[in-house]
């Protein structure tokens, strides 16, 4: 017998597209199903709420076994802004929404988005370069006690 999923907290550490899209696609879900959802962006996953950063989120090119180039050619120039132009495109063409767009939807949808304490001190950030729907900034004990009862997931 399985026992139903009620709580995720998914811990965003990535800055890449294909490291932030899985953690915010799956906390849509699970917002959509009904299962609470807290985001949780820590080291370079933060460039996903940062409000100047999150525009230029770009796929990762060099050494992406999942993109089948040899790490030279990923590391070409103007090959990281072809492979995230490609992979907007394609995303645009399923409705998948853009990452502001898609981080508003999740938060409009009761889902929580939180900064880690310990990565905003470490880059001297403040509130004031997050996205409006940032809920706050907490740290790794804290994250811990909100995720009780529930799943982690790790993107």
């Amino acid at each position: 017998m399985t026992t139903a999923i009620d709580k995720v907290s998914i811990i965003v550490s990535h800055g890449s597209l294909e490291g932030i899209y899985p953690g915010l696609i799956m906390a849509n879900g699970a917002r959509m199903e009904g299962i609470e959802a807290n985001l949780f962006f820590t080291f370079f996953g933060l460039d996903a709420i940062h409000r100047t950063r999150q525009q230029h989120v770009k796929v990762a090119t060099v050494g992406n076994p999942g993109l089948h180039l040899p790490t030279m050619l990923g590391g070409l120039p103007g090959m990281s802004a072809f492979v995230t132009h490609e992979m907007q495109k394609r995303m645009e063409e399923l409705d998948i929404p853009p990452i502001p767009e898609f981080l508003e939807m999740i938060s409009d949808a009761g889902g929580k988005l939180y900064e880690c304490k310990a990565s905003v001190d470490m880059f001297k950030l403040t509130m004031a370069d997050f996205i409006p729907q940032v809920d706050s900034v907490i740290t790794v004990g804290e994250f811990y006690a909100m995720a009780g009862g529930g799943q982690i997931i790790f993107t």
